[in-house]
């Protein structure tokens, strides 16, 4: 008789623990897609806060500061020997084809930037996604302008402008209106004067925009710093294209070429000038 109700109790605990067995399956069944879906909400919550950051400070991983009050403030910044610039997304600043003055030396100083033909009041839009940092007014320079940083490491400047149609720390997206052209500050006629940087570092814009085309000249655009490449002395053009040295006290043609690499000839010839000119200070000469 106990031995009949002990197999019976046995048999009960078995079909106990089989049952409770099955019911852990299928709660781990159950479970796997809630696990899944928290997975896929905590990665969807990483990437609104990295997105999040990446709005809040464009770039930041490159750049040291934000800063509202000057265009150029990177003086101390490290300046990676290469960056690869994704100009996907790209929208021209205006649909003007036409360029007025390109970049480089100009009436003895450095054009950081490229003109483009617009009259007054034409739109000029923002050329990527980005933040705009400055809105100023700058009667001996740029007149009124605008500086938007980008999430792919390029800042935009655009001058001259009749109006500013955007905010400091405003997100503006690509092809978005942030002014009209005009002829503000140093300006001789309508133009919207455009720069692309890179940390401080002016790039001529053509390297990587075919305005008559309308279009970008690649998906990507290698920055790669020159080692000779100084903040002041030096005016600086990424990629080492085309290279230029602005003219200090004590320069002469032939220490200019010894520290250029290049032979007297050759910057005579490239600046369209005789071993015997006297050279300015501050006059800017083309080296490559």
């Amino acid at each position: 008789m106990n031995f009949n109700r002990i197999i019976k109790v046995g048999l009960t605990a078995v079909a106990a623990m089989v049952s409770l067995n099955s019911f852990s399956q299928d709660l781990i069944a159950r479970q796997a897609p809630i696990d899944k879906k928290l997975k896929s909400v905590d990665s969807l919550a990483l990437q609104k806060q990295i997105r999040a950051e990446q709005s809040e400070y464009p770039a930041l991983d490159i750049y040291p500061n934000w800063n509202n009050k000057y265009v150029h403030v990177y003086g101390d910044a490290i300046v990676p020997d290469s960056y690869t610039i994704d100009l996907t997304g790209f929208h021209m600043p205006t649909t003007s084809t036409k360029i007025t003055s390109p970049f480089g030396p100009r009436w003895r100083r450095m054009h950081n930037g490229l003109d483009l033909k617009v009259n007054i009041g034409d739109t000029i839009v923002a050329a990527f996604d980005g933040k705009v940092r400055i809105v100023k007014y700058e009667r001996r320079g740029y007149g009124k302008y605008v500086v938007i940083r980008h999430d792919n490491g390029l800042e935009t400047v655009y001058g001259h402008l009749s109006k500013q149609l955007v905010e400091e720390n405003q997100l503006v997206k690509a092809g978005e209106v942030i002014g009209l052209g005009g002829n503000t500050g140093r300006s001789t006629g309508s133009h919207l004067h455009f720069e692309t940087r890179f940390l401080g570092i002016a790039i001529n814009p053509v390297f990587m925009f075919d305005f008559p085309k309308q279009d970008i000249v690649a998906d990507t655009y290698t920055f790669h710093k020159r080692n000779n490449a100084r903040r002041g002395n030096t005016a600086q053009v990424a990629d080492g294209t085309i290279r230029y040295h602005k003219v200090k006290s004590g320069d002469t043609l032939s220490r200019i070429a010894k520290r250029r690499g290049v032979s007297v000839s050759r910057l005579c010839k490239l600046n369209r000038i005789k071993p015997t000119t006297t050279l300015r200070i501050g006059q800017v000469l083309r080296c490559s």
